[in-house]
């Protein structure tokens, strides 16, 4: 997804983003490299290598650019994530990313079933290899994404050790590393401060959206006053009236408050109903610029973007 402050700075925002199409992947890159950059190139031990390169169609090839990532961003995320890096063409902030990169080529059967035989891997124009290793067998694999999750979300680049046979360089001289996934420049921890059990439960019994719907059906001539976005997001209140008529809404509905969570998760709370209420008005326009106020990651590229 992009997300645009005018066209001279970019936020894109990758983060969870676990599938896509390898031509989707090459049209976003080549949305923001300069013409004859190199995107990616596929090879495989049978197949001869395919080079993906950026034409003259970009439209945002001169704006300052920082790309979200973590662990939930895959394949063609990835793809894009490691053309900007390599490339040098902006900062990548968050988390590594999944580690999804096989080219697959399938052939159908009479009885209508199908096989999928994995003919290539993905590669960064540096050279490192998107799809990380799973040659220890599957459980490792996916054991290996949890141990690296848990080591990395918290550390910062400098305490990584990695072998040099995982070093590469982009474009400018930039030491990257490989070893599956795509590591970003500046590492971002996930933000739990806020968190709850009772936040949680909330959300996975779905009372918030419920709610937020509920409340813009019933106001919806009120809230016409709000014909923007915009305009919402710096006129509207969350009044203390409405978060206890919330309050009591999840009660009725089987979720009983927990002061002490609440006290811990109130703000979290009070924003994503915010923003839910105003993606009923605005769709997801309406609810990012909400929910985008308390992302540490979105704030932290800001902040780099100034």
């Amino acid at each position: 997804m992009l997300r645009t402050q005018g066209l001279e700075k970019l936020v894109v925002d990758l983060r969870g983003n676990g599938g896509g199409y390898l031509e989707a992947a090459t049209q976003m890159a080549d949305e923001l490299l300069e013409e004859g950059r190199l995107i990616l190139y596929t090879e495989g031990r049978a197949r001869p290598r395919e080079v993906f390169t950026a034409t003259a169609e970009g439209n945002f090839e001169a704006s300052e650019l920082v790309v979200l990532i973590d662990e939930g961003s895959a394949s063609a995320s990835e793809i894009v994530a490691g053309a900007i890096q390599d490339n040098d063409r902006g900062m990548l902030l968050g988390r590594r990313s999944f580690g999804k990169g096989l080219v697959q080529e399938q052939s159908s059967w009479p009885d209508g079933s199908a096989t999928r035989l994995t003919i290539a891997r993905y590669y960064t124009p540096s050279g490192r290899c998107i799809q990380k290793p799973y040659d220890k067998g599957v459980e490792q694999y996916y054991s290996d994404y949890y141990d690296r999750v848990a080591k990395e979300q918290y550390a910062n680049l400098d305490s990584l050790d990695f072998p040099d046979s995982l070093k590469h360089e982009t474009l400018g001289g930039r030491t990257v590393y490989g070893g599956g996934g795509i590591l970003p420049d500046i590492l971002i921890p996930p933000d739990t401060t806020g968190r709850s059990f009772y936040f949680t439960e909330l959300l996975f019994e779905g009372i918030i959206s419920q709610f937020a719907f509920d409340y813009v059906d019933q106001e919806r001539s009120d809230l016409g006053q709000y014909r923007t976005a915009e305009a919402f997001t710096s006129v509207f209140v969350m009044t203390d009236e409405l978060f206890e008529e919330f309050l009591n809404y999840a009660e009725r509905n089987g979720i009983r408050r927990n002061l002490d969570d609440l006290k811990r998760s109130k703000y979290l709370i009070q924003n994503r109903l915010t923003a839910l209420i105003a993606r009923n008005l605005f769709s997801t326009e309406g609810y990012y610029q909400i929910i985008n106020q308390q992302d540490p990651t979105i704030l932290r590229a800001i902040e780099e973007l100034k």
